[in-house]
């Protein structure tokens, strides 16, 4: 099965968890109104998150004569790849890390730490900027924000039906539909089913960077070489980042947590550099 599908089918059933709490919650009416909400939140990621992200972390932009060498890096890259240049951005932060956001390559952004701009060489540098801009030639900026909206959504629901079911709420037609224990169980089975499968988007999504970044220069060392230095540094000093954006960055930023490790949205670092060396042809 393709990537692409995988990740539609994915989607599907995130979106598809969102219904079922809907129908859960009430019945018929419950379901287009989970729907209705589920556009809703759609509809903003596509249009506002990569501004929400790039605010969260305070990244300021910055233009040739700010920062040349990742200006020239950046530069040279899209001109390979067709793209068109994205506005870059530097995150005041020493752990080393970078993402990509925006909802397609004519509205991109790529971000990276002052603590990466220090850590890497250039060959290593331009190997996670190849795989940032991967994601946004590929779309998987988008498809990982309406992902983690969608999870956010489920996750969101689920606290108010627990706080709800533990004061005592809910009324006749909620115990018809399962009782107290029903509800409970929605509670903590829904957001464990939306993390997994956004872990599941997630990790499928970055092998397919790792490779399009390795190809796009030439060769899968730079890279796996950054990979290594970059989780060594997370690990001794996790960023101050969010579960929910976790996703977006290059290594998993609370790699230092052995509880968000367990749930990572990244697939484990030593399968992804055995992957790229072991690619021939680039």
């Amino acid at each position: 099965m393709s990537n692409a599908v995988k990740t539609t089918l994915l989607l599907g059933l995130l979106t598809g968890l969102v219904l079922a709490i809907g129908r859960f919650l009430g019945g018929n009416q419950g379901i287009v109104i989970a729907f209705v909400f589920a556009a809703v939140m759609n509809f903003g990621a596509y249009w506002y998150s990569d501004k929400m992200v790039l605010r969260m972390y305070s990244a300021q932009p910055v233009d040739e004569s700010q920062a040349p060498e990742l200006y020239a890096l950046v530069r040279e890259l899209v001109t390979q790849c067709q793209m068109p240049m994205p506005k870059v951005y530097i995150i005041p932060t020493d752990t080393p890390n970078a993402f990509a956001t925006g909802r397609n390559p004519e509205n991109a952004a790529v971000a990276v730490t002052q603590g990466i701009l220090r850590l890497l060489r250039p060959e290593e540098l331009k190997g996670v900027l190849a795989h940032e801009l991967a994601h946004v030639k590929n779309r998987d900026t988008l498809t990982s924000t309406i992902a983690a909206t969608l999870a956010g959504a489920i996750m969101m629901i689920a606290s108010m039906l627990r706080w709800s079911a533990i004061l005592g709420g809910g009324s006749r037609d909620d115990r018809d539909r399962g009782g107290i224990v029903g509800l409970l169980a929605m509670t903590i089975l829904a957001p464990l089913a939306a993390t997994l499968i956004q872990m599941a988007i997630s990790r499928s999504r970055e092998f397919e960077a790792d490779a399009t970044g390795a190809r796009l220069v030439h060769s899968p060392f730079g890279l796996a070489s950054a990979l290594q230095k970059l989780e060594t540094a997370n690990e001794q000093e996790p960023m101050a980042a969010t579960p929910q954006t976790a996703h977006l960055f290059i290594v998993n930023p609370l790699s230092g947590a052995t509880f968000s490790r367990l749930f990572s949205t990244h697939p484990p670092l030593e399968e992804r550099i055995r992957r790229l060396r072991a690619m021939t042809t680039v």
